[in-house]
């Protein structure tokens, strides 16, 4: 109930200040950033008592504080603040990478890849394929060549295949959940970031030579441009982690300030040099935490995550606040047959994976629900589309906006019930051993808002 009448009062007194100033000015875009930030974290922290993540809360707050319903965040408001959003990819590109570990990999890689390789290709050539039969009715990809469509709905389709280790940590988190169905989940999440930021950049760098009509590139032949997308992206970022081990190695200090240093200047770095900005801080995120000592990369995942927090709550609520209802609405008849592909395609695919991997039968039962959820990179995500696409980029973002929430609301009841029925589940407050990651990564997430949000 304080946090309801906060959010009344916060609404009453910004009906009351926002017209006495002069659109156009500063002072009112900082206005409406404090309000963000504390608005939509009230909101998420009501959606956090029926037990939903706090990312869905965010965008529910940008929804309806935005020109949709209430109308207090402008269309105007939200295009100045569209600089916090470029931000906010960066942070979760870097934290995505700084959340694998190559101990971890080396363990259960293999498990891990077989059913990652089963699953995401197949979630993707079926996304695709269902986008390419009913394109006349998509509307991203009405009006377009074969070949055009064909690479937009593969750009749709990457971002379909992503999965979130933001909530299926918070989930371990909260439950205490262990074993191997909690285990391997996660792997495959964490895992799945990486390859799904490469298949979202080779996509994009294909679209690019392609059809750079409509995805603004500057067509041709090049074929050296895409391989320097995504090579230079790599050689780049692994130069940017190798700095920023260094720095914690000899300097370790102002790590709140020196971690949005290297997100900010990480993503200009990234636009100057003509490179895909998430797999170049992915790359830096992946080297700082795996050649650093773990303490300085826990030390530095924290500040990352204190810095950021603020940022991902303005990021979710403006991802909120650029919903059109009515669009929304129109392209609900879309969203629905997509979910119901992808869950199908994970739900046989990892089958598939798992019994090529040879893991155990619980885990073959049940590691597919824990895999449905998407959150913070996907968004990300969602949001790049926007800047890359000039002409279809709103119209899809629409459409995987839509699918994400859709996911993103069902995910974490799925998941719970994996592990409640492969006997993992322990939620009573004990302190019996918790899940194997959560000693590790999820210790430096929880309470902040940032733990939904930093790996996706």
């Amino acid at each position: 109930m304080r946090r309801i009448v906060i959010l009344v009062l916060l609404l009453g007194c910004m009906q009351l200040i926002l017209p006495l100033g002069t659109p156009g000015y500063g002072g009112q875009w900082l206005l409406i950033l404090g309000f963000l930030i504390v608005g939509a974290d009230a909101v998420g922290r009501l959606v956090a008592m029926v037990r939903l993540p706090k990312i869905v809360g965010y965008m529910l707050a940008g929804l309806i504080f935005g020109p949709s319903v209430l109308g207090t965040v402008s269309e105007t408001a939200v295009e100045q603040l569209s600089r916090i959003s470029s931000l906010a990819i960066a942070i979760i590109a870097f934290l995505a990478g700084a959340e694998l570990r190559w101990s971890e990999l080396r363990q259960h890689g293999t498990k891990i890849l077989k059913i990652l390789v089963s699953e995401m290709p197949l979630t993707f050539l079926v996304v695709t394929a269902l986008l390419m039969a009913v394109r006349d009715s998509v509307p991203f990809l009405q009006g377009t060549p074969v070949s055009a469509a064909l690479m937009l709905a593969m750009m749709f389709a990457s971002v379909a295949a992503v999965h979130s280790p933001a909530v299926t940590i918070a989930l371990l988190t909260e439950t205490r959940a262990h074993g191997p169905v909690a285990r391997t989940t996660l792997g495959v999440v964490l895992v799945a970031d990486v390859a799904v930021i490469l298949l979202f950049s080779a996509v994009l760098a294909l679209a690019r030579t392609v059809a750079p009509a409509f995805t603004g590139g500057g067509g041709g032949s090049s074929l050296g441009v895409l391989f320097w997308d995504m090579g230079g992206a790599v050689l780049v970022g692994a130069t940017l982690g190798g700095i920023v081990a260094g720095y914690l190695r000899w300097v370790r200090r102002e790590l709140f300030l020196f971690a949005l240093i290297v997100a900010f200047f990480g993503a200009e770095i990234a636009r100057l040099v003509h490179v895909e900005t998430l797999l170049m801080l992915l790359t830096a995120g992946f080297v700082a935490e795996n050649v650093s000592r773990r303490e300085h990369g826990e030390g530095f995942r924290m500040a990352m995550e204190r810095s950021a927090a603020p940022v991902f709550v303005v990021f979710f609520a403006l991802a909120g606040a650029s919903l059109h209802i009515e669009a929304l609405v129109m392209v609900w008849t879309l969203v629905i047959p997509v979910v119901v592909v992808r869950l199908a395609a994970i739900f046989f695919g990892s089958r598939l994976g798992a019994r090529w991997g040879k893991a155990s039968p619980v885990e073959r039962r049940h590691i597919w629900m824990g895999l449905v959820s998407q959150a913070g990179v996907a968004i990300g995500l969602a949001t790049l589309v926007t800047q890359v696409l000039p002409e279809r980029g709103e119209d899809m973002k629409t459409m995987l906006l839509a699918m994400i929430a859709v996911n993103e609301a069902m995910g974490p009841v799925f998941f719970r019930q994996a592990l409640s029925r492969s006997g993992e589940l322990n939620d009573d407050g004990g302190t019996s051993e918790a899940a194997p990651h959560a000693t590790d990564e999820t210790q430096i997430i929880e309470g902040a808002p940032a733990a939904e949000a930093a790996a996706g």
